[in-house]
């Protein structure tokens, strides 16, 4: 019979046993080396997380949770070789490196081929790259690294690096050679690199050094890139022609030297580069015809050759069946197109800019409609006749700054992605277009200004849910506003100016949570601005122009306390420059709002809209009463016109705060008093325009308001002083005396001795006739000449009393 029973010794060593195996399991999952592992964790110690700051689609590489039980292998960050364990890449995002990452000479892992360190705010190289030997990437992109690039680093990992990425810093100086003989990547753009334009190694296939100071010619030597796929060397300072050799690199697909200064003809080799599918000159001085060689890219997708000087016509030889973007904006382009070889020349295309050249002729009505053509800009030429259609996947139309005649046609609304129609500075007639109103149709833009349409504004107006943009402007449209605007909630830009709109003031646009620009300049608007208090209207608004109405009463104070958008405001990093819409979701078209002000006296149409550009201009209209204090509250006011109305009393105080101030205009109106000193210290006034009122006293001199002209005074019949040729009073008189009874006594004085001097004058006529006539009768005898002697002793005594007696006397 087996006996079962075990020792103790047994017992034990069974349990040696199984701890011996499971220790073994243990450390047999852990790939990472304990070296490389503790190295790691010495490096972590150099830098700290700092999640806060972590883009959202980086929040997982942020959060480097790094555990001493956890192979290093597993570590978020970390790749390591899965045979031999060793580390090979590393990737950093958004963590913030301490001092000692600069100053530690080694990162001890001898096979690290991949090293990303991005958006981590460094602000220079680390040393301990100079000890790494098998880099084949590095990714130092997104940070803050300035000054030139260190001699030491150009001898990294010289054998194995075949990609460097620096793009995105502060680096200046020049590159006299990129060292690497291996490297294929090279971006080097958003920097400041100066001097002439490095030469890559001919393994090199992608090279990115746009948006530089990179300056002279375009060396013959990058012709020798044999293996180039894309090179951009575009927004620098590169001048000369384009070297011949270009169409040496047969294999080049993206080709963009645009926005810098290279001049003379395109060259003919550029035909050879048969698979091209992007070229991008514009921006240039190039000039002269485009070789008709061209019509070997059989596999183009894109051609950039706007804001040049050619002085060709358009290219109807460009036969490029795969042809997706045209881009011919902005040059000496002429003559008429032909349709025919268009249509067949381009069936592919998605992209059509030809805005800013010379164009002319007609363009059939349904040209356009079974294309594919998702963007069409035909604006700023001379283009005539009716409007034509638009395919029906266009998301962006516009034929602006044209003579095209005729009505709106309703068969525009079948393209249900509209999202921008600028049909604006054309004769277009008719009403307007009720079709554009429809539930399918999703637009941001309507632009219909500066056309002859009239009618009314439909009611339906207010189904265009998403619209940012309606400009009416400069037509002839009549009734009353659609009060289902207010319906339009996202809407920002409101243009009605120059129309026949007869309403009172709309304060109920005012509910309107992103208007931002209220322009109703111009029309037949009449009654009170009537805004309750407490009232929470307009609270976004920056430009207000209801200038040439017919307005009457007191300016509003509780309109004017209501603009929270003109009050104290900085632009935040999110918020963009200008006011710009991008409606293309292929995401290279935009549009930008223009609008017409009065600036400075004088009409100024503005291109785009600054967000910090905030204006009021209520001129031109009946209002009477004073000028609210209120306006003081508007710091960030840049131009505010009150002209042309009935307002009187005493200019505010509180316009001294409005230190941003760059024009004001209270001409025209019944205001009194002295102009307010504290206009002088306002240092960004550039015009003031204070004529025709009921201004009095002396023009202060000091800071800001001693630099206006004549004009900015005149006609103010109680105003003196520089630069009104009108002298004030006082000019010749000393100055005035430090109090009023030191004046009145002087005065009195000066009074009471001239009538002594006069009577004594008179006396002593009276008394020398007297005596010459008694004299003469009787002779002259002692007593009268002793008498009279007494009598000039006791006026001469009497005459020399101190003053202060003699005013005394006086005032009694």
């Amino acid at each position: 019979m087996l006996n079962c029973t075990m020792g103790w010794h047994q017992i034990l060593g069974l349990f040696y046993f199984l701890f011996f195996i499971n220790f073994h399991l243990l450390y047999a999952s852990f790939l990472c080396p304990p070296n490389q592992r503790d190295a790691l964790l010495n490096f972590k110690n150099s830098f700290y997380l700092n999640k806060t700051d972590c883009y959202p689609y980086l929040q997982s590489k942020c959060a480097l949770e790094w555990n001493k039980s956890i192979d290093c292998c597993s570590w978020n960050g970390v790749t390591c070789n899965n045979v031999t364990g060793n580390v090979i890449g590393l990737e950093f995002s958004s963590v913030q490196f301490h001092v000692t990452i600069y100053s530690n000479s080694y990162l001890l892992l001898p096979k690290l081929q991949v090293l990303t360190i991005s958006y981590c705010n460094l602000n220079k190289f680390p040393y301990f790259l100079n000890s790494l030997e098998s880099l084949t990437d590095l990714d130092l992109s997104f940070n803050e690294i300035s000054g030139e690039i260190p001699r030491w680093f150009w001898g990294i990992s010289h054998h194995t690096l075949k990609r460097l990425d620096l793009s995105n810093n502060h680096l200046e100086g020049g590159i006299h050679q990129l060292h690497w003989k291996r490297l294929s990547y090279i971006d080097l753009q958003n920097n400041s690199f100066q001097g002439p334009l490095p030469i890559p190694s001919p393994s090199t296939r992608y090279f990115y050094a746009m948006n530089n100071n990179f300056t002279g010619e375009i060396p013959s030597s990058i012709c020798q890139l044999s293996s180039l796929l894309e090179l951009n060397l575009s927004s620098n300072n590169l001048l000369g022609a384009v070297p011949p050799c270009f169409g040496n690199m047969s294999k080049l697909l993206i080709l963009d030297l645009s926005n810098n200064s290279l001049l003379g003809n395109i060259p003919p080799s550029f035909g050879n580069i048969t698979n091209l599918e992007l070229l991008d000159l514009s921006n240039n001085k190039l000039q002269g015809p485009l070789p008709r060689s061209l019509v070997k890219w059989k596999n183009l997708l894109g051609l950039f050759l706007n804001h040049n000087k050619f002085n060709d016509i358009f290219p109807h030889w460009l036969k490029a069946p795969q042809l997706r973007y045209l881009d011919l904006q902005s040059n000496k382009f002429h003559s008429m197109i032909n349709v025919t070889t268009f249509e067949l020349s381009f069936p592919a295309l998605e992209y059509l800019l030809i805005s800013n050249n010379n164009f002319i002729g007609q363009w059939p009505a349904k040209v356009f409609f079974n294309t594919s053509l998702g963007v069409i800009d035909l604006s700023n030429n001379k283009f005539g006749g009716p409007i034509p259609l638009t395919s029906p996947v266009t998301v962006y139309y516009s034929i602006a700054s044209n003579i095209m005649t005729g009505k709106i046609p309703s068969l525009i609304c079948n393209a249900t992605f509209l999202q921008t129609i600028d049909l604006s500075n054309n004769s277009l007639t008719g009403s307007f277009p009720q079709c554009l109103t429809n539930h399918n149709i999703n637009l941001s833009v309507l632009n219909l200004r500066m056309n002859q349409l009239k009618g009314t504004i439909p009611q339906s107006t207010s189904l265009i849910n998403g619209l940012l943009t309606l400009d009416l402007s400069g037509n002839r449209f009549e009734g009353t506003l659609p009060r289902s605007l207010v319906n339009c909630t996202y809407l920002q830009v409101l243009d009605l100016s120059r129309n026949q709109i007869e309403d009172t003031f709309p304060r109920w646009l005012g509910k309107l949570p992103e208007l931002k620009v209220l322009i109703l300049r111009s029309n037949n608007f009449k009654g009170l601005l009537n805004i309750p208090k407490g009232d929470l209207i307009f609270s976004k608004l920056r430009i207000l122009d209801l200038s040439n109405n017919n307005f009457s009463g007191p300016l509003s104070a509780n309109l004017i306390m209501n603009l929270r958008g003109m009050e104290n405001r900085e632009v935040g990093e999110d918020e963009p420059l200008y006011m710009t819409w991008f409606t293309s979701p292929y995401g290279m078209a935009s549009y930008e709002n223009t609008v017409t002000v009065m600036m400075k006296g004088q009409e100024i149409k503005l291109e785009k809209i600054l967000t910090i550009f905030t204006t009021i201009d209520l001129s031109h209209n009946s209002f009477q009463g004073d000028i609210p204090e209120a306006f003081g509250h508007l710091r960030s006011l840049v131009g505010l016109n009150l002209s042309h109305n009935r307002l009187i009393g005493s200019i505010p105080l509180t316009l001294g705060n409005l230190t941003n101030l760059g024009w004001l205009d209270l001409s025209s109106n019944m205001l009194s008093g002295e102009i307010p000193r504290v206009l002088g210290d306002l240092a960004s006034l550039g015009y003031l325009n204070l004529s025709k009122n009921q201004l009095i006293g002396r023009i202060p001199q000091d800071k800001q308001l001693s630099t206006f002209s004549n004009d900015s005074f005149s006609e103010n019949p109680s105003l003196c002083g520089t630069p009104l040729s009108k002298a004030c009073l006082d000019d010749a008189q000393p100055p005035p005396p430090p109090s009023s009874t030191h004046f009145d006594r002087e005065r009195h004085e000066s009074w009471f001795k001239k009538k002594v001097v006069w009577i004594g004058y008179a006396s002593g006529i009276v008394i020398g006739i007297s005596i010459a006539y008694i004299a003469f009768e009787i002779g002259r005898p002692e007593w009268l000449a002793r008498g009279m002697r007494m009598l000039e002793r006791s006026a001469t005594q009497w005459m020399e009393k101190p003053k202060w007696k003699a005013i005394k006397f006086h005032g009694q």
